[in-house]
């Protein structure tokens, strides 16, 4: 697979258990099938609702069992996630893990982030990216100046001001399959 594909939401089906020690992610509830479910080696897994646990990269799975290369993108000191952990598989660009810039946790499905820190890489269709730039507010912050995968940190400066910082990290006009990130990118 290349460094990325198109696909904001490749599998999010269920809930996952984590085994840190293994490097396996297990299916735990609602989970139909890994392998029929368009999953590939290279794809990129966030565990945890905007990534409370963290990324991998897949290098393998079963119909039950996802198995990752490393740990390194974790929370560190984790050891396990529990049954019940959300989760989304993408075709998000797998450099983007070793970027410091965009370590877990963020804040992905929660809506605008006024945290001092607020990070995620999302994949903006062209509806979204058109949306983004006609909304307003805080809502206009997140226009993308492309469509693509998009890297977005969020930051109060230094007068209590709310800023977004967007950062085009691969244009393409073809990102599908819509993950959970519309509260900051809405189709409409």
């Amino acid at each position: 697979m290349s460094l990325w594909g198109n696909k904001d939401s490749v599998y999010s089906t269920g809930t996952v258990a984590v085994n840190l020690g293994t490097n396996t992610v297990t299916g735990t509830a609602g989970v139909v099938t890994f392998t029929t479910a368009g999953i590939a080696t290279g794809n990129v897994i966030t565990v945890g609702a905007g990534a409370t646990y963290g990324y991998a990269i897949v290098t393998g799975f079963t119909s039950t069992t996802i198995t990752i290369g490393n740990t390194s993108n974790f929370i560190a000191g984790l050891t396990t996630v529990g049954a019940g952990a959300a989760y989304n598989i993408s075709q998000e660009p797998v450099y983007t893990l070793g970027d410091s810039t965009y370590n877990a946790p963020e804040s992905k499905t929660v809506g605008y982030s006024t945290s001092p820190v607020f990070t995620g890489v999302f994949g903006v269709d062209t509806t979204e990216q058109s949306v983004a730039n006609a909304g307003s507010g805080n809502a206009r912050k997140f226009a993308a100046p492309h469509a693509g995968w998009v890297g977005v940190t969020t930051y109060i400066d230094q007068h209590g001001n709310f800023r977004v910082k967007t950062e085009t990290l691969v244009a393409g006009s073809t990102i599908t399959t819509d993950a959970s990130d519309d509260a900051q990118y809405p189709d409409s």
